[in-house]
Order: structure tokens, then sequence, then C-alpha cells
């Protein structure tokens, strides 16, 4: 996700001035599903080599773009890939600022450390070196070596992680945030395939946000060389919080969930559940990715903002 904030108009300007037409709109359509060299790109938009060049190149000045050079039957060719999911235009930066009076504490779960789980294949793990289990054996999940994982996927049912609590005396929980790379699960991968993956805290169903598909088509950042290219390669970085007057996805509103319905008390403790509901509309799986896979750095974030008597 780039997040861009008013606070610094040169790159929002930058970005909104690359969005303003229809052709580059329509560029960043085709980079959808794979990448395209500057030739494919006039073929298909039935436009001038020159042009399209002129505007991969005002896209590439945003960051919205990336482009490589890589050998051709002459010379050398531009290859461009689409290097965003998504665009979070922050208007009002005070609103999304972590107030002075507040303090926060935040701790990092690696994603192989769940306490329970149910899933259904397409299922599977893998680290940095290697596949953990047999893939599409959802028992494999619950041997000793699913610490180490680095990948998860399942196409139904959840995992569940428990998180420690440790607040000073007095501390008066005002919101909390979890953060995770995720996205659906398709065989190998698919750009276009919808999974309504839903979240629970304290055992309490606090939303669902729809993952429009099962990233590939291009290497995951953070990914091992041994890591087949037709695999699934990164997710987006998705943020849950939950505050006093409701449950959001990325700051967006997804269910009227608040707190005190968490019944949080004096527990030591916050358990977190990811999942496929057998109803789901969309029963497109998940792919959960640790700190050394896909393209963030970084296992299950929890963050817990509060305030102290």
């Amino acid at each position: 996700m780039l997040e861009l904030n008013i606070e610094n108009p040169d790159e929002l300007v930058l970005v909104a001035h690359a969005l303003s037409t229809d052709l580059r709109v329509n560029i960043i359509q085709l980079l959808n599903t794979k990448k395209l060299n500057i030739n494919e790109i006039a073929d298909a938009l039935q436009i001038p080599v020159s042009t399209a060049a002129s505007n991969v190149k005002i896209l590439e000045k945003a960051r919205l773009i990336e482009t490589e050079l890589l050998p051709a039957t002459r010379g050398a060719m531009k290859v461009c890939t689409r290097t965003y999911h998504d665009i979070h235009i922050i208007l009002n930066s005070q609103f999304y600022h972590v107030q002075p009076d507040k303090n926060c504490y935040e701790i990092e779960m690696p994603i192989g450390y769940f306490t329970n789980c149910q899933v259904s294949p397409t299922c599977g793990m893998a680290n940095t070196e290697k596949m953990i289990i047999q893939e599409d054996s959802p028992a494999g999940f619950f041997h000793p070596d699913r610490f180490s994982a680095q990948i998860i996927w399942f196409r139904k049912g959840f995992v569940d992680y428990r998180f420690p609590l440790e607040l000073p005396k007095g501390a008066k929980i005002q919101s909390i945030q979890f953060s995770f790379e995720i996205c659906s699960e398709a065989p190998n991968y698919d750009n276009n395939w919808p999974s309504d993956i839903s979240f629970w805290v304290n055992g309490v169903d606090v939303g669902t946000w729809t993952s429009p598909g099962d990233f590939g088509g291009r290497k995951g950042k953070l990914n091992p060389g041994w890591w087949q290219e037709f695999s699934t390669q990164f997710g987006l970085l998705k943020t849950l919080s939950v505050d006093g007057t409701m449950t959001a996805i990325d700051n967006v509103q997804v269910s009227s969930v608040n707190l005190h319905q968490l019944v949080l008390g004096n527990n030591s403790f916050i358990d977190l559940r990811l999942g496929v509901k057998d109803d789901a509309t969309h029963k497109g799986g998940i792919n959960l990715f640790g700190n050394k896979f896909g393209d963030y750095e970084q296992g299950i974030v929890m963050k817990v903002f509060y305030t102290v008597k």
C-alpha cells in the first residue's frame, strides 16, 4: 500500500498527476495481472511506442510502476511492473497520529506461533529453506516445525494467536491494532481471486475484509531463491483496529464492534483469530506472510494504545 499524506504535498501531487489521465490508468490496469514491455503496452492500447514510453516514465516517477531492462532480440527492452495494490491518502493527518498523552504497547508474533487451528486444503506452510509439512495435510499444521513458518496458506478454516498483554497498573486501553501481510489462496496464484477473510478478537467477530486476489506475477521482495515463481508471491499489508466506537480496516469502518464489547477486563492476553467462514460468499482462502516472505518485513504486529491514570 502506498500511503500519501497531505503534509507531504509534493508526493501527493506527483501521484495525482500520474493518475489524472485515462491512458495512464489503462496502463495500470494492463499491469494488474502480468509484466509488460513498452511495445506490448503500445500494442494493447493501440498507441505509438513513444506515447507509451513517455507515460510509463510519468508513472515510474510517481513510483506507481517499476521498470527493469532485460535482454531482447535487439538490444534491451524495458519491462514494467505495477508496484502497489492500494493507495491511501491521509487528508487530516492529525486524526491518524497517536496523541502525545497516549502510550503504546507493541509486540510482534511470528506467524507459526498459532495456538490453535482448523484448516482445509489447499493448505501448507514453508520456511525460508523448505516446505515444512506435506502439502494439503491439515494434520501437519500441528508439527513442531510450524514455529519456523514464514508463509502459511489454507482454503477454509482459521488460525488463532494469543498475544501477551503487559500494561502498567492503572492503564486504560484506548484502541487495539493488528497489522499483517495477507491475501487470498488460489491454486498457484490468481490476482483476481476474491476471499472474504474474517477477524475475531477475544472471540468476538469484529469484521470481514475481502481480499481481491492471491498475488503473483513478480517475485515477493523477501522470498527465498528456492520459492517457485508460479506460487503465491506477496500479500497486502492490512491494519485491523478496534477503538471505543468501531472496528476499522485501514481506517475504513467494517463494523460497529467496539472495545467495550471485547470485554478486556484484567486479562493478561488478547486473542486474535483469522479465518474464512463456512458461509462466506467468497471462500478464497488465506495466505499469511512472516517477516522473511512476501513484501513486508514483519509477522503479526499488535499495538495497544493506552493512557495511565
